[in-house]
């Protein structure tokens, strides 16, 4: 599978964004999908994880109740819909596709196997 993140930039606190993540190669509908972010001078961290199977929704706490993802599967897409946007929020975003994906362990990176170049989001104050 391959992995495409796109819809990154500049964007005032308080707005919103929507990330895309294009797959090709593979269809994603048999892949767990997730959004993670590292921002300058820090870890890779958990955003959020959309299961394949009944398509659960998982978040990381920093972004819970302001970021949504979801799939598009006509397009083999995921998407992440940032809103109300904080400069904490600036990192590169990367999404990434696994399979079998267990619950307790979503944040953990060694569950995805494949992953997109990342896109970068700038929240200014």
């Amino acid at each position: 599978v391959q992995l495409q993140a796109s819809g990154g930039g500049l964007v005032q606190a308080g707005g919103s964004v929507r990330l895309s993540c294009a797959a090709s190669g593979r269809s994603i509908s048999g892949y767990g999908m997730g959004w993670f972010r590292q921002a300058p001078g820090k870890e890779r961290e958990f955003v959020a994880t959309i299961k394949r199977a009944g398509s659960s929704t998982y978040y990381g706490n920093s972004v819970r109740g302001r970021f949504t993802i979801s799939r598009d599967g006509a397009k083999n897409t995921v998407l992440l819909q940032m809103n109300s946007l904080k400069p904490e929020d600036t990192a590169v975003y990367y999404c990434a596709a696994g399979a079998g994906l267990i619950t307790s362990s979503l944040s953990d990176e060694r569950q995805y196997a494949y992953w997109g170049q990342g896109t970068l989001v700038t929240v200014s104050s």
